[in-house]
């Protein structure tokens, strides 16, 4: 049983990022708890705890990206056999919360399938919930259990600090991140663009104009998703077509789906900077995808949850909450 400052810990990885995970359990000194998952026949999911968790906190990790409705069911099995095994809490570190932009009723007979997954989550037995990014604050307000939504932007302004780029001025890449864009450009003194566009259809999106001066600056696009790429690789080509002289994509969940890093590979953008929420195959990295670990913020995250400590401290990025 391991002991982390006095309490019982167990940090259970599932199948979507156990790299992620055992990085998490590295810094907090602990091994990954043992379990066994199996499949039936027809898919369903089997899933059985080799050894006690009676009046420990229990730490699940498991981001909720492609196979989506597979991670989810095993995330809820998982809960499910922990309460059922009295663990003391049960936590869920969800990096990448799937279903996330659909927040909202945009048409009047759509799903807010955020809201959904939050019920699920919380009558299945989870006590708190750790996300990053989410793509919607008001998400937080789905839950009735605690929810800790933690900012990967420490690692991205570490990363480029240490580039030491002259010049920069961050992009926004359309209308609804220009809070984001600004925040992260207080940390660089640097002036904030923003991408005017426009979505014919999902996953398509035209430039209709840039707002701001990105000539002979080294432009930086931040942004939570990049799913098929198609927002930032057109963005990119119209900061070079205005007079960028280089154009870095920054954003927290390479969802990357389809041939997306492939067209990255081969668009205007010089160097594409995610992290690891999501765990990447061989096949989506090439030399232009730079993967930064958040296992520290989430980690330490962890590590004040258990010591019943603020975690204020892992938001202090921004010059102005310093």
């Amino acid at each position: 049983m391991a002991n982390v400052h006095g309490s019982k810990v167990k940090i259970f990885a599932l199948s979507s990022n156990r790299e992620l995970a055992k990085e998490i359990a590295d810094y907090i000194g602990i091994e990954l708890s043992d379990f066994n998952l199996s499949r039936f026949a027809d898919g369903e999911v089997g899933l059985d705890i080799p050894e006690t968790v009676r009046g420990t906190h229990v730490f699940i990790v498991q981001s909720t990206n492609a196979p989506v409705n597979d991670n989810y069911m095993e995330l809820l099995i998982m809960i499910d056999a922990l309460k059922r095994a009295s663990a003391l809490t049960i936590n869920v570190i969800m990096p990448y919360y799937g279903y996330s932009r659909q927040d909202r009723k945009a048409l009047s007979r759509q799903p807010i399938s955020a809201k959904l997954v939050a019920d699920l989550i919380t009558v299945a037995g989870a006590t708190r919930v750790i996300c990053m990014d989410l793509h919607a604050a008001q998400i937080q307000g789905f839950f009735n259990i605690p929810i800790d939504n933690l900012e990967a932007a420490l690692v991205m302004v570490d990363y480029f600090k240490k580039k030491k780029l002259e010049d920069i001025v961050i992009v926004s890449p359309d209308h609804g991140g220009t809070t984001r864009a600004r925040k992260f450009a207080m940390n660089f003194n640097a002036p904030i663009a923003i991408i005017d566009k426009r979505r014919p259809r999902p996953n398509v999106a035209e430039v209709m104009n840039i707002i701001g001066d990105v000539k002979d600056k080294n432009a930086i696009i931040i942004d939570d998703i990049v799913d098929t790429a198609g927002t930032v690789i057109a963005a990119s080509g119209a900061l070079k077509k205005a007079g960028a002289k280089n154009v870095y994509v920054c954003c927290t969940h390479p969802v990357l789906s389809k041939d997306a890093t492939t067209r990255i590979y081969n668009s205007d953008i010089t160097e594409f900077i995610c992290t690891n929420t999501i765990q990447l195959p061989e096949e989506k990295k090439n030399d232009k995808v730079v993967q930064l670990s958040v296992a520290k913020i989430l980690g330490q995250g962890l590590i004040n949850i258990i010591d019943g400590t603020s975690i204020t401290e892992l938001f202090n990025y921004c010059p102005e909450k310093k």
